[in-house]
């Protein structure tokens, strides 16, 4: 039995340690939003994050995340400071019409949420960087780089906003 923290609940799975999370997320636990892509972490459809860090649900056995807490694209607004909304990077990819056919958009929506945690002004570079290996076939790029810096404005408004008290700004 493997437990970990998924979307901010404690789960255990009662699965082959060596399946891979992509599986484990879909076909156990029902959150369809993390997408198959190319099965090799070359695409980036499957990103989820472990700890806050972007990883490849495709090529990651599910005994890695034994312990950790794992969120994807269905979790991404919980951890929001005004409570369970959307997150800024899903607020700008609608505000930006981002998405065309929208399979990779999950995958890319935890990329730069990844990146905005810890960069919330990146640059061009810095996302060119960071989503390298994010692939969409629609080539939705520019909507894309554009959604990750209004996003980065967003969180930037939230964390200025926060009380000292220490309560959480956005998080990723």
């Amino acid at each position: 039995m493997l437990k970990l923290t998924l979307n901010g609940q404690k789960v255990a799975l009662d699965v082959d340690p060596n399946m891979p999370l992509l599986y484990a997320l879909r076909d156990i636990q029902q959150l369809t939003g993390t997408k198959f892509g190319c099965g090799a972490g070359l695409c980036g459809a499957c990103t989820v994050h472990m700890d806050g860090e972007s990883i490849r649900s495709c090529i990651t056995p599910v005994s890695v995340v034994e312990g950790k807490t794992v969120t994807t694209i269905e979790g991404l607004g919980i951890d929001n400071a005004k409570g369970d909304e959307l997150h800024p990077v899903q607020q700008a990819w609608l505000d930006n019409r981002v998405p065309q056919c929208g399979y990779c958009q999950a995958g890319q929506m935890m990329s730069a949420a990844a990146l905005l945690a810890k960069n919330a002004n990146p640059s061009d570079e810095d996302i060119n960087n960071h989503m390298q290996g994010n692939i969409c076939r629609c080539g939705t790029y520019p909507r894309i780089k554009k959604a990750i810096k209004q996003a980065g404005v967003m969180i930037q408004e939230v964390n200025k906003a926060k009380p000292v008290s220490g309560k959480k700004g956005v998080q990723a």
